[in-house]
């Protein structure tokens, strides 16, 4: 399964920011709503808005412009909504309850960012 550069990019900044458990799925095939869902994980409420921030500073210098936004003030499950991107950033409680890899995970279109993947390349 192929995997937008861009997509990676952003995956792996939410990573930097000690976001857990990130992964990208080409949900592409499965869905009209996005072409990708990045989903990453806070240890905490606070965690959570700050990764939020942080990816929509990096997005907008990288050019994306953001269509909507939903469930920053709560903290336990924020969706950013890029159009053809969509980032889910949840509380570590509200990702195992609502289990989203289960629903849209289907063969190889899903993809784990990892410490190889953001480490400097010699």
């Amino acid at each position: 399964m192929e995997f937008n550069k861009d997509v990676l990019n952003a995956a792996q900044q939410l990573f930097m920011k000690k976001a857990e458990d990130v992964r990208v799925l080409n949900v592409s095939n499965l869905t009209i709503i996005a072409d990708y869902f990045i989903l990453a994980s806070g240890r905490s409420d606070v965690h959570v808005k700050s990764l939020c921030d942080d990816i929509q500073k990096y997005m907008f210098e990288n050019g994306q412009q953001r269509l909507r936004i939903e469930g920053y003030r709560q903290g336990r499950w924020v969706v950013l909504d890029y159009g053809d991107i969509l980032i889910h950033i949840f509380h570590k409680r509200e990702r195992e309850f609502y289990g989203l890899e289960r629903l849209w995970v289907d063969g190889d279109n899903c993809t784990q960012i990892t410490e190889a993947d953001v480490a400097p390349k010699s």
